[in-house]
Formats: C-alpha cells, structure tokens, sequence
C-alpha cells in the first residue's frame, strides 16, 4: 500500500461547528434548526438566511430562530455566524467583555467614519478625544472580519512553477528555460514508420501526412516560443542588469518595442509570449511583464522605474513621524530635489497602488 494514495484530511468550517453543535446539549428540534443554520455559513464565517422563511419553515416564531442564530454565533471561531461585518465584530467585542464600551459605540454608529479614519470628526461628536477614538480603532482593527478563513481548504493554494530561471554563473546572468514546464513534444515512432508502410496513393496515407504536418507545426510553434521567451529574457537580463546586481531600486523604465527591436520580432510577439509567464532570479520570484515599466525622468536625463520611485515614496512615508505624516506635495518636492521629476498628482497615484492612505488619514493622535 503506498502512502501517496492518501490525501491528508482537512477540517472544514463546517465540521468545526458541527463537532461543538453534537457537544451541545440542545433539544432535538433546535438541534435540527443549528444544523440548517450551520449548513447556511458561508466559507468567509457570515450567514446567509432569511429569518422570517426559516422560522416559517420550521414552524417557529422569529424570536426562537434569532436565538438559535446568537446560539450559533457563540460557537468558535470568535464571530462566526455573523450576517454582517458590524454584527461580527460586536459578536467578537462581547466575547471578550466590551459591552457598553467606546469600541462598542464606535461599531454600531460611526463604523464608516472609522473606516474612514476621522477621528478627529468622531470624537467632536461623542465628547471624546481623537487619541482615544484612535486607540479604541486601533483594537478593533485586531478582530477578525472573516472568522470563516482560517479553515480555508491548502487544496485551493496555486503554487507558480517558473517557466524561466535566472542564475549567476562564475559572474555572468545564464538564462534557463524550465523544460517541465513546457515539455519537448516528439511524434510517436509508430506512426512515423506507418506512413512509410502505406502505399503514397491510399486515402490513410494522405490522412496520416496531413495530421503529420500538424503535429510538426504545432511542435515548431511551441519550440519557436520557447525560443522567443529565451531572447526575451536574454534582452531583459542586459537591460536590467542594474536590477539584478543592486536591487528594485535600479530598475529602469522598459516597453515591449525596445525589447521586440532587440531580438527583431513584432512587440504582440513579446507580449503573447510571456504573457503569464514567470522567471526566478536570485532577486525573487517575478512574472515576466514585472520587467516591462513605465518611469519617470531623473537628474541625469536616464528614465527611472515606477517601481523604483514607488519604492523610495514606500521608505519615505515608513521613516515618517506619525503625529505629523509627510504630504503628497512634500514628497514631491524632495523626490525633485534628488532629481526625480514627478508631479503631486503621479506621487498620489503611486501612493493608492501601494495601498498606502493619504496624510490626512496616517496620522497618530
């Protein structure tokens, strides 16, 4: 017997809650209603049930039902069974004995005022100071929004295989095209001596030739694009080096045309050829079209990468002093001074793709 036929057992959301509903010492009837109420709980932890539907279908008031709910939210994880994210997190701020608490008030009213972070606006409205306010979100920000995820199925992770690898032999860059993860085709033999055998004139033979000349078309085709993804990477290792030698701060600017003008074929070429392709280099993991950037001009005339200037604003906004966060229009004026030409509205466009809020909303009371 071997052990590779096994496949490791996971529990489920659902069988967490069951296991604790079968421990629970609960009439039949209610058991019978916890059981559809538990089969009712999405992956994320949140219920979706019509209250007034059940309680008809089970014969039951609405109140009853309501209690089998908040029997069910009792159940670990913290704040499952939930209907909404304001329900959840008060589920979980109750567990752990914040009734009638700042956080409590917080939720049930200025929830997307804290979403927001006005502090300053809320504390004006509840009498309270903005340090306050900000410590009280601050807490709420560890509580689980989806109590369902941590027993999300391994089976849904998708690991990315490199189709290209990136070493550095005795000082030089090799490119390496991962051969599993576009095996070499071949046809087989038999059909290669088969057509020798028939006679040219015979419908087979002109049936088998054709489907012959497919198979070596297809063939050539995938080894061409092997071939193409090997320039490709080739003409991105020259371009890049800097990158590879120093890091994300040297990359430079980069479009499909200048590396289809480097190994002469059109730029669709380039771009159907590593669209969803990945290289690994001894600087991580990256998906081929990571390369190709757009930038912005630097002191010495030399583009400089997005990512490079997302990079610098990212350890800029890190080193800041909380209490007084650096606007947009400052580091504007010091991504200038070192050369670096970009305006306030590109500065605020990188900050939103790191996900990272304006100054108004980083501040610490």
């Amino acid at each position: 017997m071997s052990y590779d036929n096994f496949v490791a057992d996971e529990e489920t959301l659902r069988d967490h809650l069951m296991l604790q509903l079968k421990l629970s010492k609960i009439d039949p009837i209610i058991y019978e209603v916890c059981e559809f109420v538990i089969e009712s709980i999405d992956d994320n932890g949140y219920l979706d049930i019509n209250v007034e539907d059940t309680a008809v279908h089970f014969d039951l008031t609405v109140e009853a039902v309501e209690n089998v709910i908040r029997l069910v939210q009792g159940f670990d994880p913290p704040g499952v069974g939930a209907r909404n994210l304001r329900e959840c997190l008060l589920i979980q701020l109750y567990q752990q004995g914040y009734e009638e608490s700042l956080e409590e008030t917080l939720v049930l009213n200025y929830l997307e005022d804290l979403g927001q972070k006005r502090f300053a606006q809320i504390a004006k409205k509840i009498d309270e100071t903005a340090e306050r306010v900000q410590q009280a979100y601050d807490y709420i920000k560890t509580l689980e929004p989806k109590p369902g995820r941590s027993y999300a199925s391994l089976r849904d992770v998708r690991y990315i295989v490199p189709d290209v690898y990136v070493e550095k032999v005795k000082g030089e860059y090799v490119v390496i095209v991962n051969e599993s993860a576009s095996p070499k085709l071949h046809i087989n033999s038999f059909y290669k001596t088969l057509i020798k055998s028939i006679n040219k004139d015979a419908p087979a033979s002109e049936y088998l030739n054709k489907n012959f000349q497919s198979a070596l078309r297809i063939i050539k085709s995938i080894e061409q694009r092997r071939n193409t993804i090997y320039r490709v990477c080739m003409a991105i290792v020259e371009y890049q080096y800097d990158f590879f030698e120093k890091g994300m701060l040297y990359l430079k600017p980069l479009n499909l045309k200048d590396i289809a003008d480097e190994i002469e074929v059109h730029e669709s070429t380039v771009s159907r050829a590593v669209n969803g392709k990945y290289v690994q280099c001894p600087n991580g993991l990256f998906e081929i079209k990571f390369f190709f950037q757009s930038g912005v001009k630097g002191a010495s005339g030399e583009g400089v990468s997005s990512e490079s200037v997302k990079m610098v604003i990212k350890e800029m906004i890190d080193g800041e002093d909380e209490k007084k966060p650096l606007s947009d229009q400052f580091i504007t004026d010091s991504l200038n001074k070192q050369g670096i030409n970009i305006s306030r509205r590109t500065v605020a466009k990188y900050r939103d793709e790191l996900e990272i809020p304006p100054s108004s909303k980083r501040k610490r009371y």
